[in-house]
């Protein structure tokens, strides 16, 4: 995970994760190829002791995460023989205690590390681990998303990567819209936006692709697209996981795609989704 964009998903997914579980800082940075882990990310606020730091493979928490390639947890980070404490004395500048990391995997690779850490004498148990793993293989999505799209604008002169960015735009207000239009009650505005939604996408009149998709299929593919996992679409749409996946596994089948990505692109194409 290089600078840039990738480091903005991260930011993103730190400060999500600080939100919805209540950790006092929650951080993180890219793995390189040697597998030393780069923190450099922060939400919440720190004294500056772990900024910069590189923690070796399997040294520490974050080390032993990126080692065994799943989720781990200390309740006292300096009373455990579950890991090295090389780094104990930043750890206790900083004041943490209770400690949650995850590995951010993509292509089999361990990128990037996300940790959570209380000052408080609260425990980073099933909730917290739960909050953090979710966080992180929706960063996962959103990553092969975004790399996919780079790949696709590679190459191509400054005007149309504008104009590139401009379609990421119109993708995440698309998005955003969907979103507000399941959470509305008003049947007029429910109405309204869905107009909104259909100009964002522009499918061709009597197009038979965007003519054979649902409003609710349209909904989780365009969602899908901002790299939201099942979870968060069910969420965000109001729907169970179960119901999300019956309609990419309808969507699919109708745009003829084998894979989410591929429904993806296919549905673009077609106008189905901004």
């Amino acid at each position: 995970m290089g600078a840039g964009e990738s480091s903005q998903l991260l930011g993103g997914a730190l400060a999500r994760l600080r939100r919805r579980s209540g950790v006092s800082v929650a951080f993180g940075g890219p793995v390189g190829p040697g597998g030393d882990l780069i923190l450099e990310r922060f939400d919440g606020p720190t004294v500056g002791a772990l900024a910069g730091l590189a923690v070796s493979l399997g040294e520490g928490l974050g080390g032993k995460v990126v080692a065994l390639r799943r989720t781990a947890a200390v309740k006292n980070y300096f009373d455990t023989d579950a890991i090295t404490h090389r780094y104990d004395r930043l750890i206790r500048a900083e004041g943490f205690r209770s400690v949650v990391a995850s590995p951010v995997i993509v292509h089999r690779r361990t990128i990037a590390v996300i940790y959570g850490a209380y000052r408080s004498d609260e425990v980073a148990g099933g909730r917290v681990q739960d909050a953090i793993t979710q966080e992180t293989r929706a960063l996962e999505q959103q990553l092969v998303v975004h790399e996919a799209l780079a790949g696709a604008t590679r190459g191509r002169s400054t005007a149309e990567a504008e104009s590139a960015g401009l379609r990421e735009q119109l993708r995440a207000a698309d998005a955003g819209l969907r979103r507000l239009a399941a959470s509305a009650d008003d049947p007029a505005l429910r109405g309204e936006i869905d107009r909104i939604i259909r100009g964002l996408a522009a499918a061709p009149a009597g197009d038979a692709v965007a003519a054979r998709v649902t409003t609710r299929e349209a909904d989780v593919l365009s969602l899908a697209g901002q790299g939201l996992t099942n979870a968060r679409i069910a969420e965000a749409l109001g729907l169970t996981v179960y119901t999300v996946k019956s309609y990419m596994k309808s969507a699919m089948s109708k745009l003829g795609a084998v894979s989410r990505l591929e429904a993806i692109v296919i549905a673009r194409r077609a106008g189905v989704i901004a």
